[in-house]
């Protein structure tokens, strides 16, 4: 390969690697929330994603609603569920005393009654891909080429990614939600209601997961295992900081980046190992993650 090749290719690699990275930071972020608020690793992120691109995918091919109404109504009725799960299922496993062991078997059996649930239905039997709001006509980046649809998904990402931002440094909700995850008794004390703030977590973790199906729908085929690309924003939240939203969104662009590069310079078929050896180099080099902070012991 020569130096231009490579040149090409490092061009290609990184600029297709934060659109692909802006997306698994946005789940990331979803996860990290859920994990900060309730010490809950939320194990149906995926599926959450998935059904968000089959709502999506309803609404738009089948009832034949336009985007301006699939987009409002397909963020609405994935966070509703988030929010109805968290109350039905999650509220009553912790009034009763539930472990952790217990809270993750409940996320784990929403994600399988979720693609289930697809399955059942029949949506699920044919691939379809939602068709894009920006056309795809190549835009030269340098030496690299994207798509007005590349830049559109990053730049929606990064827009939402700001808005996230004033939302927990800016609002009152937003603090509260930072209060619960610092110290739940804490803020309990001081007024906050639990149950409340956690209802709205899980309400904007299926908001997030909602949008970026509606983002990344268009490049790739809805399936029920579509929510395998949860296991890429694990790897994004482990190897910033599980416990750190900036994180996040830097450990999605790393595994973007990392993905395309190894697909371009290495071999296609390496691109489903990438994610795993970040994950053992980040765990063996800084087990905390890159911008995780210090671990600390929690008295019990």
């Amino acid at each position: 390969m020569s130096l231009n090749d490579s040149w090409l290719f490092l061009q290609q690699g990184v600029l297709s690697g934060l659109v692909t990275g802006s997306v698994y930071a946005l789940l990331a972020i979803a996860i990290v929330t859920v994990f900060k608020t309730t010490d809950v690793p939320n194990f149906a992120q995926g599926e959450m994603f998935m059904i968000g691109g089959y709502v999506a995918l309803t609404l738009l091919l089948i009832v034949k609603w336009p985007y301006a109404v699939v987009i409002p109504l397909t963020l609405v009725i994935v966070a509703m569920g988030g929010a109805l799960f968290q109350r039905v299922v999650m509220e009553r496993v912790t009034g009763s005393k539930g472990v952790g062991v217990q809270l993750v078997i409940a996320t784990l059996g929403l994600a399988y009654g979720l693609k289930g649930l697809v399955r059942q239905t029949g949506l699920g039997d044919t691939p379809r891909s939602l068709p894009p709001l920006v056309s795809g006509d190549a835009v030269l980046i340098g030496d690299a080429v994207l798509t007005r649809l590349d830049i559109a998904i990053f730049m929606v990402a990064l827009v939402v990614m700001a808005l996230l931002y004033l939302m927990f440094n800016k609002t009152r909700i937003g603090k509260a939600m930072r209060a619960v995850g610092m110290n739940p008794r804490a803020a309990q004390i001081v007024g906050i209601r639990l149950s409340h703030i956690r209802m709205l977590v899980w309400a904007l973790s299926g908001l997030i997961s909602g949008l970026a199906a509606l983002l990344i729908a268009p490049k790739v085929l809805i399936t029920p295992d579509i929510a395998h690309i949860a296991i890429l924003a694990y790897a994004a939240a482990i190897v910033g900081g599980f416990t750190s939203l900036p994180g996040a969104v830097l450990g999605g662009f790393i595994i973007g980046i990392l993905e395309n590069l190894v697909g371009l310079f290495i071999s296609t078929n390496a691109i489903v190992v990438a994610p795993f050896l970040a994950i053992l180099l980040t765990l063996i080099v800084r087990p905390q993650g890159l911008l995780g902070g210090k671990p600390q012991l929690k008295k019990v």
